[in-house]
């Protein structure tokens, strides 16, 4: 049950609905069309036999729960209250890695603790922490490494998951049964998204025959984010010199390669992949790094079929970092709201569990033990060099 309501949730992120305000006929519509929704209301009734009789569950069912599911975003939970326990209001921004793992985890926190209140909202991770650096949010969810600038101005953060970002290709491309096999090596890519000294896709493979002879549509992000960031790290580079045609949002990005059968680009683990499924999204294809550089994609390099062959790869290091990563909340100092410290608490403690299902990685042991310690007042400099160490293992 609990699996299936957290996948309904998911797929109203996937589709856009997370920051943006519906009606009543609109939010009803989005769910009888939800495939979730038949499911989790199947399983609630015990396989209901008629689409009339499913429909009819549905209006009295579903609707407190969607309430809940919006709730999230800062609308219609204004009035939450409780006479005892911790009470409070927790308000977060920032990167579109973390907005869904952030929602799923404030859902479970929120249930356990009904006195507090806590509102996400998307925006990119340079919004995020813009937000905490003025006071504007508990916390700015970051998907990038945080800058000593930022540091300087004040920024406390602590890990709280890890994902990656992935490069993506169209698997109409009539280069993609090649790139299964070889993949693309980080010189390829940096040619590709930064010098376009690839250009066309019959240069990726020189040697391969009938390659197209089309233009390489390169996208990028037009939003200042994390996954930008992390991507170009990977060339030893940043945001602003990677090339392409600017795309705002993960799910701008990833609808702009599938419309695309020439198109490229990156996305993060979360929108890759479908969570239900857990292959990579209807329409987007994968597009396999090529770690050792020899123009073969060899057995321990071949792990893009599923999400959670991925996640084993970030996991285990296979997958180089960058574009593998950590993700982070950010704020102006240590935190001193109650419910915020709190929800801290939660998402490095039992939050963690969720983490594989929505995409996304545990943090080690040794890096949880860290942020906790960090959390509870270790001096920085201390507690970011045992996160760090932690992470390298």
């Amino acid at each position: 049950m609990i699996r299936c309501l957290l996948k309904i949730k998911l797929s109203y992120l996937k589709e856009g609905f997370g920051s943006v305000a519906l009606n009543g006929a609109e939010r009803l519509s989005y769910f009888w069309k939800n495939p979730y929704i038949c499911q989790f209301v199947r399983v609630w009734v015990g396989q209901s036999k008629t689409e009339n009789n499913m429909k009819k569950i549905l209006l009295l069912a579903i609707s407190g729960f969607f309430l809940a599911m919006v709730s999230c975003n800062g609308a219609g939970n204004s009035n939450r209250k409780s006479k005892d326990g911790l009470q409070g209001e927790v308000n977060i921004s920032g990167a579109f890695a973390l907005y869904p793992m952030t929602l799923l985890w404030a859902e479970e926190f929120q249930e356990a603790n009904p006195g507090v209140t806590v509102n996400v909202s998307g925006g990119g991770a340079g919004k995020g922490m813009t937000d905490a650096l003025n006071n504007m949010v508990d916390f700015g969810m970051i998907s990038r490494e945080i800058k000593p600038a930022e540091v300087e101005m004040g920024a406390w953060f602590i890990a709280v998951a890890r994902d990656a970002v992935v490069p993506t290709i169209n698997p109409e491309n009539p280069l993609y049964p090649e790139v299964q096999k070889r993949g693309m090596t980080r010189e390829q890519l940096y040619k590709i998204f930064v010098t376009r000294e690839i250009s066309k896709w019959n240069q990726v493979y020189p040697d391969a025959a009938g390659m197209p002879d089309a233009d390489i549509n390169v996208y990028t992000r037009s939003d200042a984010c994390g996954a930008a960031e992390t991507f170009a790290e990977y060339f030893g580079k940043h945001q602003e010199d990677l090339q392409g045609t600017g795309v705002n949002g993960d799910p701008g990005m990833a609808n702009a390669v599938v419309k695309d059968v020439y198109g490229i680009g990156y996305n993060n683990l979360g929108f890759g992949y479908d969570l239900e499924s857990r292959k990579p999204v209807e329409g987007l294809g994968i597009l396999p790094l090529d770690i050792d550089s020899n123009g073969i994609l060899d057995a321990g390099e071949s792990f893009y079929a599923t999400v959670d062959d991925l996640s084993n790869a970030i996991k285990d290091n296979v997958y180089p970092a960058p574009p593998a990563r950590n993700l982070y909340f950010a704020c102006k100092g240590v935190p001193g709201n109650p419910a915020a410290k709190a929800f801290l608490e939660y998402i490095l403690s039992k939050g963690q569990a969720l983490t594989e299902m929505g995409g996304y990685v545990a943090l080690p042991a040794s890096v949880l033990d860290a942020q906790l310690q960090k959390l509870g007042g270790v001096p920085e400099a201390e507690s970011a060099a045992a996160g760090i160490a932690g992470a390298a293992e």
